[in-house]
Formats: structure tokens, sequence, C-alpha cells
């Protein structure tokens, strides 16, 4: 997709890899919208995009709501005329044990992680198909594709992601409308802070800049290609990223074995 003059949706933008995002589009010349719950960073985030394209505009919304989720695309399309890309991006953590979820827990992970989004890609889908043309960029999680301790939540929320993305290329092929999948690694993001009533997170880092995460989204809009890592090598020298998922496929009892030695004691 061709950045400039485009009109871009980005989810999840007040914080992290969404406030680098929409500003790095809007220098790119594109007019963005930008959603997320706390309006008063959201207008720190809508300040820096309107410094390149004035009309970007900002709503404030919490998208665990499925049905504002929804009129938040739609009205967004309505007021920008249309709508060149949704990116959704937006996300929650969720470190429990499995034994410790309960069931608000699991439905509040898939409404922000899964349902919110694909529900607002399938709000918008209809439009694109008569406009012929359209793009989703869904922000998945390198959870999407591997089991996380103590995450069972998350983790199912993006899978899901995956797979609706992963069948939604191949059925919205030749019809105008293109799906990418980012796989964002361990990035320096709010994400990681200790919530109440969770567990820390068990990775302590290197970390990758959120800027540098947007910026290998920006990159995978304007590329040919279905499946992007971001980064595409795991900081810290652990490798490509896209080998680990690789190398799990090809024995998956060995990796989940690996990982419950790798787990802490009483954990």
């Amino acid at each position: 997709m061709k950045i400039a003059g485009s009109t871009v949706l980005v989810t999840g933008a007040s914080s992290g890899i969404g406030a680098e995002l929409a500003p790095q589009l809007a220098e790119r010349g594109a007019t963005v919208g930008i959603v997320a719950r706390r309006a008063d960073r959201l207008e720190e985030v809508l300040d820096r995009c309107r410094a390149h394209t004035p009309d970007s505009r900002a709503i404030a919304a919490d998208l665990g709501d499925l049905e504002r989720a929804e009129r938040v695309a739609l009205e967004t399309w309505d007021a920008f005329g249309h709508l060149d890309c949704l990116v959704n991006n937006a996300a929650i953590g969720k470190r429990k044990h499995t034994l410790d979820l309960t069931v608000d827990d699991l439905h509040r992970t898939m409404d922000v992680n899964f349902f919110a989004p694909i529900r607002m890609a399938m709000a918008l889908l209809p439009r694109m198909r008569e406009r012929g043309s359209g793009l989703l960029v869904n922000v998945s999680s390198m959870g999407g594709r591997l089991g996380i301790v103590h995450e069972a939540a998350y983790c199912a929320a993006k899978f899901a992601m995956c797979g609706w993305s992963e069948s939604a290329r191949v059925d919205l092929a030749g019809t105008g409308i293109d799906v990418k999948l980012v796989l964002p690694g361990p990035i320096d993001t709010e994400i990681w802070e200790q919530q109440p009533g969770e567990l820390p997170g068990l990775y302590d880092g290197p970390f990758v800049s959120a800027a540098d995460c947007a910026a290998d989204i920006v990159r995978a809009i304007e590329s040919d290609g279905f499946e992007f890592y971001a980064p595409e090598e795991v900081a810290g020298g652990f490798g490509s990223q896209k080998e680990i998922v690789v190398g799990k496929t090809q024995d998956v009892d060995a990796f989940v074995e690996l990982l419950v030695a790798m787990k802490p004691p009483d954990s």
C-alpha cells in the first residue's frame, strides 16, 4: 500500500507500538485515525500526527465494548470518506497461572485481543469490497505462534488472531483486500508491567523499542507478503524469530518439554 495520501485507523494508539506507529504513518503522508481508552494520552499522539497531516483525528473508546469497537471503525470510515487500512494493534496482557484464570479473565482478554479487532475488520470488509481495495494489518505476537508460561488467555487470543488472518488472507485473494499479520517479539511497552492480581513477566530483556517495532510495521504495510516478524532478529542474540517458530513446528513435543524445563520452580 502507498502510505502517502492514504487514510489509516490505528488502535491502541495511546502508548507503546501504536503511539509510535501513528506519527510515523502521518510523517509519511497518511491521515490517521487513532483510538484508545486514555483520552489525555491520545491527544498527545494526535498532536504529533497533526504536525504532518492536520486532518488526523482521535477517538477515545474502550474496544472491550465490542459494539463500540464496530462503531469506531465505521464512524472513522465515514469521517474520512473511506479507510485504506485498519491496523489492529490494541491488546492487553494477562499473566496468570492457568489454574488461577477466571472465566471473566478469559472473556476480557479474548474481547480486547481478538473479538474487537476482528469485528472491526468484519464491519469494514463489505465497504472495502465495494470499493475494491483495503488493507487489514493484524498485530498479533510471538505469543500467537508459541505458548508462553502463565499466558494461556493471552496466547489463546493471539493464536486466534493468527488463524483468522491466515484464512481471511486466502478467502480475500482477488478481491482487492489484503491481509497482513505482524508478530512482534519482546517490545519495550507497558504490556510488561505487572498488573494487580497478576504474575510478573519472566522475560527481563533485552527489549526492542516501540519506535523500531513501529518502523517494522510501516515496512510491512509497504511490502509484499503476509507474515512479518518485528523485529526479524530477537534482541540479545537469540536469533531469527521465524527460525524459532519453524523450529517449534518441526518438533512440537520437544519444544513444549523445553519450555516445561525452563519454567521456574513452583510456577
